[in-house]
């Protein structure tokens, strides 16, 4: 059964939350996409998907097509996983373009298209141009999960990618702070910890040199 725990959305970035869809926030992991329902769920929170696209895709699928792709979902996170790891913390260089193959082959894929639609705006109501795609199968829903990977690499600067410092965490995020100085996925998961832990650290000390 898909995970009934909402999503975590910490990494200033869809593409790296997608990454994150599979994490041990709370000592035990948890992979928000590990069936069919589990991806639509995932994706409806992410809001990479309307809903009335994943209501239309999940009554047309076929029995087992929903966590066929959900496989196949979980496969590019873990190949992408491996490649921000090993190349977070500095910029990307062209060299690396060869390992990106396997996603381009995706992106060639989509039938995405502009459409013009009237909606209200800041300055009122107009004219707005909308990117929208042709949804013909469930394997479609890997389409939005591939452009937010490709928006994360051609967009953020991948010294900026890092791995949150808690001991047990898997959570990674692209650093947005002034002076670059985030250090955790979340001040209250895995900061409070580290806070919780400095303070056992230091009342230890204090009392092992008052027994001294």
């Amino acid at each position: 059964m898909a995970p009934h725990t909402p999503a975590l959305f910490l990494a200033d970035s869809p593409g790296l939350d997608f990454l994150n869809s599979v994490a041990t926030p709370v000592g035990t992991q948890i992979d928000w996409i590990e069936d069919g329902v589990g991806l639509l769920a995932w994706l409806g929170q992410a809001e990479l998907v309307s809903p009335n696209t994943l209501a239309s895709l999940r009554e047309q699928a076929m029995p087992g097509e929903l966590d066929t792709v959900a496989a196949q979902a979980r496969s590019l996170r873990e190949e992408f996983r491996t490649f921000v790891r090993e190349h977070k913390g500095r910029p990307l260089e062209a060299e690396t373009l060869a390992e990106l193959a396997p996603l381009n082959r995706l992106l060639a894929g989509d039938e995405g298209f502009f459409q013009l639609d009237f909606a209200k705006q800041q300055n009122g109501p107009g004219l707005q141009l909308r990117r929208t795609r042709r949804w013909r199968s469930p394997d479609s829903l890997l389409l939005p999960i591939g452009e937010a990977l490709a928006r994360l690499l051609s967009e953020e600067d991948f010294s900026d990618v890092k791995a949150c410092e808690g001991p047990a965490c898997t959570l990674m995020f692209v650093d947005h702070t002034r002076g670059r100085v985030r250090r955790w996925c979340s001040m209250a998961i895995c900061g409070n910890r580290a806070k919780q832990t400095a303070h056992r650290n230091r009342v230890r000390k204090i009392r092992d040199t008052a027994g001294a």
